[in-house]
């Protein structure tokens, strides 16, 4: 112990009761702390990330999402928005209403007197269309239904996005606060033994309080640590639809996340074929072409046909009458020349949602391959090798080695590196959420 005892004691600290004297009495106390801290640290370093507490009512992310798909709020607007913009297919297909129109006069003066007769009149008229307006009616509802419906998609896939990237927060959330937890309880393992030598005089006073202050920056990080898990909970919970959060809600997921085996080019042709958005901006051009030829037709001439019974005293006739506008000034020019110039921006758009689609794709992989070395240095190398620096601190501190402070700062390390590795763990999960989004499918199993 002879080692230790230098490590540990200060320059101007002299015991009268000689060199080691304190170290000797405190040994069975040290023994038995440093036993327990070594064990917590042993696991710790065997494990390479905090384990994370889990519950028999756990979620999954699936599970996450698909509740929040079917209790969203947002989402349940939406759909009723997509519903009423399908209605207007029904209204689109409607034919036009006949007319009936009935008249009547000296309905009260006998068929005989001088006056004349009393005489009435009915009349049935009804409007054709032509140009086939109601077929354009209906191409253009339902264009607008498909545009609305991939829309809709866009939205159900940005809140899905949203509900992975609060899943995944929460999940950090829960690894950081156990993480904090182990933190603190090992330092107050540390204030324990730095607490015997000081009561046996091994230490001054100032270095004592020096660490004891210290407990107040631990305890305000499993405090901090714990507000996160609380907002990051109820964050996902409001997302899912719970209408009132609670500190009962659990999830549970793995922390390392697993490789992506889509290339670029794989993921660049799913996009494609899967984007909403690039779906919608493709259904826009099929409704500016169904809104061009609707102007075309409405510049048609729509005639009205009328039937119409008479009868005066005992005198039946019938007739018909036929109505036919005169388009001479209004041919629906301008409404022409607009859906021309609509339909031709459309095709525009359709242009810039796909060159959209291979950015979104390229940066979010790019970003996923950044950060996905990262995660991997993490767990091929960092993580190892602050297990390997605990194990060698352990193995020199209990052979006299090594001081006891210089031991804790080694799990300190640790704890460090696996916090870094959790961030790098998140960060690249955060990664495959927004690739997955970007190409619109699901981009690890």
């Amino acid at each position: 112990m002879s080692r230790i005892c230098f490590n540990l004691r200060r320059n101007d600290e002299t015991d009268s009761r000689g060199p080691c004297s304190a170290m000797v009495r405190l040994s069975s106390t040290l023994s038995m702390l440093v036993l327990s801290l070594a064990a917590s640290s042993v696991m710790w370093a065997q494990s390479g990330i905090p384990p994370i507490p889990t519950s028999p009512n756990a979620l999954t992310l699936q599970q996450v999402v698909e509740q929040a798909k079917a209790k969203n709020p947002t989402l349940l607007a939406a759909q009723q928005n997509l519903l009423s913009v399908r209605a207007q297919e029904i209204q689109a297909g409607l034919r036009q209403n006949p007319y009936l129109a009935a008249t009547g006069s000296n309905v009260s003066i006998p068929s005989s007197s001088p006056a004349g007769p009393y005489f009435y009149s009915a009349q049935l008229s009804r409007l054709f269309e032509r140009g086939q307006k109601r077929r354009w009616r209906l191409d253009s509802a339902t264009s607008t239904t498909d545009q609305t419906r991939d829309q809709y998609a866009l939205e159900e896939q940005q809140t899905v996005l949203t509900v992975k990237q609060a899943f995944t927060s929460m999940l950090l959330a829960k690894s950081a606060l156990k993480l904090a937890q182990d933190n603190l309880r090992d330092f107050r393992h540390e204030l324990e033994i730095s607490k015997a030598r000081y009561d046996a005089g091994d230490i001054g006073k100032l270095d004592y309080e020096r660490l004891d202050l210290q407990l107040a920056q631990f305890e305000s990080d499993e405090s901090a640590a714990e507000a996160s898990l609380s907002q990051s909970s109820y964050q996902l919970q409001t997302l899912i639809g719970v209408d009132h959060p609670n500190n009962s809600f659990a999830i549970v997921g793995d922390m390392v996340p697993p490789p992506v085996a889509s290339s670029l080019t794989d993921l660049e042709q799913k996009a494609l074929a899967a984007r909403p958005d690039y779906k919608a901006a493709q259904d826009g051009i099929r409704v500016a072409d169904a809104n061009v030829k609707l102007a075309y037709a409405n510049g048609t001439t729509d005639p009205t046909l009328e039937g119409e019974y008479d009868r005066s005293g005992t005198v039946n006739s019938a007739g018909f009458n036929i109505s036919i506008p005169l388009r001479i000034f209004d041919r629906n020019q301008g409404n022409k020349e607009t859906s021309k110039y609509l339909a031709q921006a459309s095709r525009f758009t359709e242009i810039a949602a796909r060159n959209q689609v291979y950015s979104d794709v390229d940066q979010a992989y790019v970003g996923y391959t950044t950060s996905k070395v990262l995660a991997d240095r993490y767990n091929g190398h960092y993580l190892d090798e602050a297990k390997d620096v605990l194990s060698i601190a352990q193995f020199a501190y209990e052979h006299g080695g090594l001081a006891l402070l210089d031991y804790l700062n080694a799990i300190q390390d640790n704890r460090t590196t696996t916090l870094n590795a959790l961030n790098a763990y998140a960060q690249t999960w955060m990664a495959i959420h927004q690739l997955s989004y970007a190409t619109a499918t699901e981009v690890v199993p």
